[in-house]
Protein backbone atom coordinates (compact mmCIF):
# COMPACT_ATOMS: atom_id res chain seq x y z
CA UNK A 1 0.00 0.00 0.00
CA UNK A 2 1.45 3.24 -1.17
CA UNK A 3 2.28 5.92 2.19
CA UNK A 4 0.23 8.73 1.44
CA UNK A 5 1.50 12.37 2.89
CA UNK A 6 -0.62 14.81 4.26
CA UNK A 7 0.37 18.40 3.63
CA UNK A 8 -2.91 20.49 4.43
CA UNK A 9 -2.28 23.82 6.14
CA UNK A 10 -5.37 23.32 8.61
CA UNK A 11 -6.92 21.18 9.52
CA UNK A 12 -3.44 19.03 8.85
CA UNK A 13 -2.74 15.98 10.18
CA UNK A 14 -2.40 14.40 12.91
CA UNK A 15 0.40 11.75 14.68
CA UNK A 16 -0.81 8.10 13.24
CA UNK A 17 -0.27 6.83 16.63
CA UNK A 18 -2.06 9.17 18.26
CA UNK A 19 -5.07 8.37 15.95
CA UNK A 20 -4.88 4.50 16.41
CA UNK A 21 -4.61 5.10 19.98
CA UNK A 22 -8.31 7.45 19.69
CA UNK A 23 -9.64 4.64 17.33
CA UNK A 24 -9.14 1.79 19.79
CA UNK A 25 -10.82 4.27 22.36
CA UNK A 26 -13.55 5.66 20.73
CA UNK A 27 -15.82 3.43 22.24
CA UNK A 28 -14.25 2.17 25.49
CA UNK A 29 -12.72 5.30 26.80
CA UNK A 30 -10.55 4.38 30.28
CA UNK A 31 -12.23 1.19 30.24
CA UNK A 32 -15.57 3.34 31.34
CA UNK A 33 -17.47 1.16 28.11
CA UNK A 34 -18.42 4.59 26.68
CA UNK A 35 -16.89 7.24 24.53
CA UNK A 36 -15.42 10.41 25.60
CA UNK A 37 -17.53 11.98 23.52
CA UNK A 38 -20.80 10.82 25.19
CA UNK A 39 -20.13 11.87 28.85
CA UNK A 40 -20.67 15.26 30.84
CA UNK A 41 -18.10 17.83 30.47
CA UNK A 42 -18.36 18.47 34.17
CA UNK A 43 -18.23 14.78 35.27
CA UNK A 44 -14.88 13.81 37.20
CA UNK A 45 -13.36 12.45 34.76
CA UNK A 46 -13.39 14.74 31.93
CA UNK A 47 -12.26 17.51 34.25
CA UNK A 48 -9.35 15.24 35.14
CA UNK A 49 -9.11 14.88 31.29
CA UNK A 50 -8.65 18.55 30.88
CA UNK A 51 -6.68 19.38 34.09
CA UNK A 52 -4.06 17.01 33.19
CA UNK A 53 -3.97 18.60 29.22
CA UNK A 54 -3.70 21.94 31.00
CA UNK A 55 -0.86 20.80 33.15
CA UNK A 56 1.08 19.11 30.16
CA UNK A 57 0.76 22.21 28.03
CA UNK A 58 2.67 24.18 30.95
CA UNK A 59 5.04 21.81 31.24
CA UNK A 60 5.94 21.89 27.58
CA UNK A 61 5.83 25.71 27.24
CA UNK A 62 6.92 26.77 30.68
CA UNK A 63 4.00 28.43 30.91
CA UNK A 64 4.63 30.76 34.23
CA UNK A 65 2.31 30.86 36.88
CA UNK A 66 1.07 34.12 36.27
CA UNK A 67 -0.55 33.10 33.15
CA UNK A 68 -3.92 31.45 33.04
CA UNK A 69 -4.61 28.75 30.13
CA UNK A 70 -8.10 29.37 28.65
CA UNK A 71 -9.69 26.84 26.49
CA UNK A 72 -12.52 28.43 23.83
CA UNK A 73 -14.61 27.88 20.99
CA UNK A 74 -14.31 29.29 17.55
CA UNK A 75 -11.38 29.28 16.50
CA UNK A 76 -8.76 31.67 16.24
CA UNK A 77 -10.69 33.92 13.89
CA UNK A 78 -13.09 34.42 16.74
CA UNK A 79 -10.30 35.80 18.84
CA UNK A 80 -9.73 39.00 16.71
CA UNK A 81 -13.15 40.42 18.32
CA UNK A 82 -13.10 38.96 21.39
CA UNK A 83 -9.21 40.18 21.86
CA UNK A 84 -10.19 44.20 21.32
CA UNK A 85 -13.51 43.83 23.45
CA UNK A 86 -11.57 42.26 26.73
CA UNK A 87 -8.65 44.65 26.58
CA UNK A 88 -10.45 48.04 25.14
CA UNK A 89 -12.65 50.09 26.72
CA UNK A 90 -14.54 52.65 24.14
CA UNK A 91 -11.88 55.46 23.77
CA UNK A 92 -8.92 53.31 23.76
CA UNK A 93 -7.34 51.78 20.85
CA UNK A 94 -4.23 49.31 19.32
CA UNK A 95 -1.57 49.02 16.80
CA UNK A 96 -1.77 46.19 14.42
CA UNK A 97 1.35 45.24 12.54
CA UNK A 98 0.47 44.36 8.74
CA UNK A 99 2.19 40.97 8.06
CA UNK A 100 0.07 39.32 5.62
CA UNK A 101 -3.37 37.63 4.78
CA UNK A 102 -4.29 36.99 8.52
CA UNK A 103 -2.85 39.83 10.01
CA UNK A 104 -5.15 41.94 7.95
CA UNK A 105 -8.21 40.33 8.77
CA UNK A 106 -7.53 40.72 12.42
CA UNK A 107 -7.24 44.24 11.66
CA UNK A 108 -10.54 44.35 9.64
CA UNK A 109 -12.23 43.10 12.78
CA UNK A 110 -10.34 45.58 15.02
CA UNK A 111 -11.40 48.40 12.85
CA UNK A 112 -15.16 47.22 14.61
CA UNK A 113 -13.69 47.76 17.84
CA UNK A 114 -11.10 50.97 17.51
CA UNK A 115 -9.34 52.82 15.39
CA UNK A 116 -6.16 50.59 14.85
CA UNK A 117 -2.84 52.42 14.47
CA UNK A 118 -1.22 49.98 11.44
CA UNK A 119 2.25 49.29 10.97
CA UNK A 120 3.09 48.09 8.06
CA UNK A 121 5.76 46.22 7.84
CA UNK A 122 6.99 44.39 4.35
CA UNK A 123 8.89 45.91 2.00
CA UNK A 124 9.89 44.20 -1.32
CA UNK A 125 13.75 44.57 -2.09
CA UNK A 126 14.59 43.07 -5.55
CA UNK A 127 11.41 41.12 -5.46
CA UNK A 128 12.75 39.58 -2.14
CA UNK A 129 9.90 39.90 0.95
CA UNK A 130 11.42 41.60 3.78
CA UNK A 131 9.77 42.22 7.45
CA UNK A 132 11.06 44.97 8.91
CA UNK A 133 12.64 44.02 12.54
CA UNK A 134 10.08 44.05 15.76
CA UNK A 135 12.64 47.57 16.90
CA UNK A 136 12.08 49.21 13.86
CA UNK A 137 8.18 49.48 13.89
CA UNK A 138 5.85 52.85 14.37
CA UNK A 139 4.04 51.62 17.46
CA UNK A 140 1.79 54.42 18.89
CA UNK A 141 2.80 56.02 22.65
CA UNK A 142 -0.91 56.29 23.54
CA UNK A 143 -1.74 51.98 22.37
CA UNK A 144 -3.15 49.47 24.94
CA UNK A 145 -1.17 46.93 23.09
CA UNK A 146 0.64 45.38 19.96
CA UNK A 147 -1.41 42.70 17.89
CA UNK A 148 0.27 40.42 15.30
CA UNK A 149 0.43 37.10 13.91
CA UNK A 150 3.70 35.37 14.40
CA UNK A 151 3.46 32.86 11.10
CA UNK A 152 1.17 34.16 7.95
CA UNK A 153 0.25 30.56 6.77
CA UNK A 154 -0.71 31.91 2.92
CA UNK A 155 2.46 33.80 2.30
CA UNK A 156 4.67 31.78 4.30
CA UNK A 157 6.36 34.39 6.19
CA UNK A 158 7.33 34.75 9.52
CA UNK A 159 8.63 37.17 11.71
CA UNK A 160 11.13 34.64 13.78
CA UNK A 161 12.59 37.05 16.51
CA UNK A 162 11.22 37.44 19.91
CA UNK A 163 8.62 40.37 20.74
CA UNK A 164 10.82 42.98 22.74
CA UNK A 165 8.57 46.23 23.43
CA UNK A 166 8.91 47.91 26.74
CA UNK A 167 5.45 48.94 28.65
CA UNK A 168 3.60 47.28 25.86
CA UNK A 169 0.78 44.27 25.74
CA UNK A 170 2.07 41.97 23.44
CA UNK A 171 -1.07 39.94 22.03
CA UNK A 172 0.43 37.03 19.48
CA UNK A 173 -1.60 34.72 16.82
CA UNK A 174 0.58 31.57 17.23
CA UNK A 175 -1.97 29.16 15.47
CA UNK A 176 0.47 27.80 13.28
CA UNK A 177 3.81 28.08 15.04
CA UNK A 178 2.79 27.04 18.85
CA UNK A 179 4.65 23.92 20.10
CA UNK A 180 6.88 24.10 16.76
CA UNK A 181 9.63 25.75 18.80
CA UNK A 182 10.27 27.42 22.43
CA UNK A 183 9.42 30.86 23.16
CA UNK A 184 9.15 32.68 26.33
CA UNK A 185 6.03 33.34 27.21
CA UNK A 186 6.62 36.20 29.74
CA UNK A 187 7.58 38.67 26.89
CA UNK A 188 3.33 37.88 26.12
CA UNK A 189 0.19 39.05 27.46
CA UNK A 190 -1.66 36.70 25.32
CA UNK A 191 -1.06 34.20 23.24
CA UNK A 192 -4.15 32.67 21.15
CA UNK A 193 -3.94 29.56 18.79
CA UNK A 194 -6.56 27.79 17.05
CA UNK A 195 -5.41 24.02 17.82
CA UNK A 196 -5.96 22.53 13.82
CA UNK A 197 -2.57 22.73 13.03
CA UNK A 198 0.13 21.70 15.94
CA UNK A 199 -2.52 19.80 18.31
CA UNK A 200 -5.21 18.65 17.05
CA UNK A 201 -8.45 18.32 15.26
CA UNK A 202 -10.51 21.84 14.66
CA UNK A 203 -13.22 23.10 16.69
CA UNK A 204 -10.44 24.33 20.03
CA UNK A 205 -8.89 27.47 20.61
CA UNK A 206 -6.36 27.83 23.09
CA UNK A 207 -5.72 30.89 25.07
CA UNK A 208 -2.78 31.59 27.57
CA UNK A 209 -3.22 35.35 28.91
CA UNK A 210 -1.40 37.26 32.16
CA UNK A 211 -3.70 37.18 34.97
CA UNK A 212 -3.60 40.60 35.24
CA UNK A 213 -4.84 40.75 31.53
CA UNK A 214 -7.77 39.40 33.09
CA UNK A 215 -8.88 41.23 36.21
CA UNK A 216 -9.59 44.10 34.12
CA UNK A 217 -13.12 44.84 34.89
CA UNK A 218 -13.75 48.15 32.08
CA UNK A 219 -14.78 45.75 29.30
CA UNK A 220 -17.38 46.66 26.94
CA UNK A 221 -21.22 46.25 28.27
CA UNK A 222 -22.01 44.57 24.96
CA UNK A 223 -19.28 41.72 25.27
CA UNK A 224 -20.64 38.33 24.93
CA UNK A 225 -20.40 36.42 27.93
CA UNK A 226 -18.90 33.49 25.91
CA UNK A 227 -15.90 35.49 24.81
CA UNK A 228 -15.16 37.36 28.10
CA UNK A 229 -12.05 36.23 29.50
CA UNK A 230 -13.12 36.52 33.15
CA UNK A 231 -16.18 34.38 33.14
CA UNK A 232 -14.29 32.15 30.62
CA UNK A 233 -11.13 31.84 33.65
CA UNK A 234 -13.70 31.97 36.50
CA UNK A 235 -15.73 29.01 35.13
CA UNK A 236 -12.26 26.97 34.72
CA UNK A 237 -13.42 27.27 30.50
CA UNK A 238 -16.54 24.78 31.11
CA UNK A 239 -19.08 27.95 31.25
CA UNK A 240 -20.30 26.54 28.14
CA UNK A 241 -19.90 23.12 26.95
CA UNK A 242 -16.61 22.82 25.09
CA UNK A 243 -15.16 20.67 22.01
CA UNK A 244 -14.67 17.68 24.27
CA UNK A 245 -13.56 15.35 21.88
CA UNK A 246 -11.07 18.28 20.41
CA UNK A 247 -9.78 18.44 23.87
CA UNK A 248 -9.46 14.82 24.15
CA UNK A 249 -7.49 14.20 20.76
CA UNK A 250 -5.33 17.66 21.50
CA UNK A 251 -4.87 15.99 25.07
CA UNK A 252 -3.23 13.00 23.15
CA UNK A 253 -1.01 14.73 20.92
CA UNK A 254 0.95 16.66 24.22
CA UNK A 255 0.97 13.56 25.44
CA UNK A 256 2.84 11.84 22.34
CA UNK A 257 5.08 15.20 22.04
CA UNK A 258 5.88 14.48 25.83
CA UNK A 259 7.02 11.48 25.13
CA UNK A 260 9.08 12.26 21.64
CA UNK A 261 10.89 14.73 23.45
CA UNK A 262 9.41 17.78 23.86
CA UNK A 263 9.43 20.99 21.83
CA UNK A 264 13.56 20.79 22.51
CA UNK A 265 13.51 17.98 20.41
CA UNK A 266 10.63 18.30 17.78
CA UNK A 267 12.17 21.84 17.18
CA UNK A 268 15.24 20.05 15.81
CA UNK A 269 13.26 17.80 13.78
CA UNK A 270 11.18 21.10 12.33
CA UNK A 271 13.95 22.93 11.53
CA UNK A 272 15.83 19.57 9.67
CA UNK A 273 12.55 19.33 7.32
CA UNK A 274 12.52 22.99 6.53
CA UNK A 275 16.28 22.77 6.22
CA UNK A 276 16.11 19.94 3.51
CA UNK A 277 12.77 21.62 1.60
CA UNK A 278 14.29 24.95 1.17
CA UNK A 279 17.64 24.25 0.06
CA UNK A 280 16.11 21.91 -2.45
CA UNK A 281 14.09 25.18 -3.89
CA UNK A 282 17.13 27.67 -3.27
CA UNK A 283 19.05 25.08 -5.18
CA UNK A 284 16.61 24.49 -8.16
CA UNK A 285 16.24 26.08 -11.38
CA UNK A 286 12.63 25.94 -11.07
CA UNK A 287 11.57 26.48 -7.86
CA UNK A 288 11.22 29.74 -6.72
CA UNK A 289 11.17 31.24 -3.15
CA UNK A 290 10.73 34.67 -2.58
CA UNK A 291 10.53 35.50 1.21
CA UNK A 292 13.84 36.77 2.99
CA UNK A 293 15.86 33.68 4.71
CA UNK A 294 15.27 35.45 7.94
CA UNK A 295 11.71 35.89 7.04
CA UNK A 296 10.95 32.62 6.05
CA UNK A 297 8.21 30.39 7.48
CA UNK A 298 9.51 27.05 9.54
CA UNK A 299 5.95 24.97 9.41
CA UNK A 300 4.64 26.81 5.30
CA UNK A 301 6.87 26.74 2.99
CA UNK A 302 5.41 28.37 0.10
CA UNK A 303 7.04 28.52 -3.80
CA UNK A 304 6.10 28.42 -7.13
CA UNK A 305 7.48 27.24 -10.46
CA UNK A 306 9.06 29.44 -13.16
CA UNK A 307 7.36 27.37 -16.07
CA UNK A 308 4.09 28.06 -17.27
CA UNK A 309 0.92 25.55 -16.70
CA UNK A 310 2.78 23.04 -15.16
CA UNK A 311 1.56 23.83 -11.70
CA UNK A 312 -1.70 21.65 -12.32
CA UNK A 313 0.79 18.46 -13.43
CA UNK A 314 3.23 18.76 -10.74
CA UNK A 315 0.11 18.69 -8.31
CA UNK A 316 -1.36 15.61 -10.00
CA UNK A 317 1.96 13.67 -10.15
CA UNK A 318 2.48 14.69 -6.93
CA UNK A 319 -0.74 12.84 -5.71
CA UNK A 320 -0.09 10.03 -7.69
CA UNK A 321 3.36 9.64 -5.32
CA UNK A 322 1.37 10.17 -2.37
CA UNK A 323 2.21 13.85 -1.77
CA UNK A 324 -1.25 15.77 -0.79
CA UNK A 325 -2.87 18.69 -0.31
CA UNK A 326 0.36 20.80 -1.87
CA UNK A 327 -1.83 22.90 -3.46
CA UNK A 328 -1.22 27.12 -2.62
CA UNK A 329 -4.05 29.39 -1.25
CA UNK A 330 -6.53 30.50 -3.71
CA UNK A 331 -5.81 34.15 -2.98
CA UNK A 332 -1.61 33.71 -3.91
CA UNK A 333 -1.68 30.42 -6.14
CA UNK A 334 1.57 28.17 -6.09
CA UNK A 335 2.34 25.38 -3.94
CA UNK A 336 2.39 25.10 -0.44
CA UNK A 337 4.13 22.49 1.74
CA UNK A 338 2.91 22.99 5.30
CA UNK A 339 5.04 20.67 7.35
CA UNK A 340 3.61 21.10 10.97
CA UNK A 341 5.01 18.75 14.11
CA UNK A 342 3.29 15.81 13.39
CA UNK A 343 4.52 15.85 9.50
CA UNK A 344 7.50 13.33 9.66
CA UNK A 345 11.01 13.74 7.95
CA UNK A 346 10.11 11.04 5.65
CA UNK A 347 7.41 13.01 4.25
CA UNK A 348 9.89 15.55 3.27
CA UNK A 349 12.19 13.67 1.94
CA UNK A 350 9.65 12.18 -0.47
CA UNK A 351 8.25 15.27 -1.17
CA UNK A 352 12.14 16.40 -2.34
CA UNK A 353 12.61 13.34 -4.32
CA UNK A 354 9.57 13.70 -6.26
CA UNK A 355 10.85 17.28 -6.69
CA UNK A 356 13.83 16.30 -8.19
CA UNK A 357 12.74 14.10 -10.42
CA UNK A 358 10.19 16.30 -11.45
CA UNK A 359 12.49 19.23 -12.30
CA UNK A 360 14.79 16.69 -14.33
CA UNK A 361 11.91 16.49 -17.15
CA UNK A 362 11.34 20.47 -17.09
CA UNK A 363 14.93 21.81 -17.35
Amino acid sequence: MKKIFNFSPGPSMIPREVLLQAQNELINWNNLNFSVMEISHRSKYFINLVEEFENNLRILMNVPKTYKILFCQGGARTQFAAIPMNLLNYNQNADYANIGYWSYKAIEEAKKYCVPNIINTKKIINNIIYIKPINEWLLNNESVYIHYCANETIEGIAINEEPNFKNKIVVADLSSTILTKKIDISRYGIIYASTQKNIGPSGLTIIIIRDDLIIKKNYRKELPSVLNYKIIADNNSMFNTPPTFSLYLSSLVLKWLKRKGGIKYINKINQKKADLLYSTIDNSKIYINNVSIKNRSLTNIIFNINKKNIENIFLKKAENQGLYFLKGHSILGGIRASIYNAMPIEGIQTLVKFMNSFEKLYI
